[in-house]
């Protein structure tokens, strides 16, 4: 049940409003996607990018609860979903681990679903199982603002100290991200403007810049 009318905070650009104890924050410029994606007729395809990441970060929230952990502020935004976990130092690192990995597992586990109702029962959904995929191996990139980069730290955590695992995430995540732009170029320059994978390497840069460089 909604407990708190929505507030609307013109500084911060962010609607807020509070839902079982659970505080939202919803960005203006999100609003303003949608507006556009319906104005330019793409409604549906962003609807679909919307359902697979309420799937990911379902994948993450389902695991919280299991472990008896509930969030305190889910902030949305035009480039993430920052779920508050104020326990996150007090769980193990298997736990912390499987939370984070089952935000990918989650939109994986939606693609083998959708991709085998597809061939039994000829239901054709593969758009939206390709969305799942695609977010899947995104997420699943070791680039810190990611799922990916997030496993990384805390596996290399286990065996150094925290800023050294930072630098080596930083590090991986340069390398990464030097391939994706460089094929990115390549695919620009033989195909017609296609420009789809520098668009994810473009939206991977501004999701470092405006998490600044956060870990646990």
């Amino acid at each position: 049940m909604i407990t708190s009318y929505p507030k609307f905070s013109a500084l911060r650009l962010t609607m807020k409003f509070k839902i079982l104890n659970i505080k939202f924050c919803i960005s203006y410029t999100l609003l303003c996607l949608i507006a556009a994606c319906i104005i330019l007729d793409i409604f549906s395809g962003f609807v679909m990018c919307c359902f697979a990441v309420v799937i990911h970060e379902s994948g993450h929230l389902a695991m919280m609860l299991i472990f008896g952990s509930k969030p305190t502020k889910i902030s949305i935004s035009l480039f993430e979903i920052a779920i508050n976990d104020e326990c996150r130092q007090q769980r193990t690192d298997l736990q912390n681990l499987l939370i984070v990995f089952f935000g990918p597992f989650a939109n994986f586990v939606c693609f083998i679903i959708i991709f085998l109702l597809y061939l039994y029962s000829g239901i054709d959904l593969m758009k939206f199982a390709y969305v799942n995929l695609s977010l899947c191996l995104l997420n699943l990139l070791p680039v810190m603002s990611f799922d990916g980069g997030q496993l990384l730290y805390i596996l290399l955590s286990r065996r150094f100290s925290s800023t050294t695992a930072e630098k080596t995430v930083n590090i991986v995540t340069f390398i990464a991200l030097f391939p994706i732009a460089v094929l990115g170029f390549i695919i620009l320059f033989n195909s017609d403007y296609n420009f789809s994978l520098l668009f994810v390497c473009g939206y991977i840069i501004l999701s470092l810049i405006l998490k600044n460089n956060r870990y646990f």
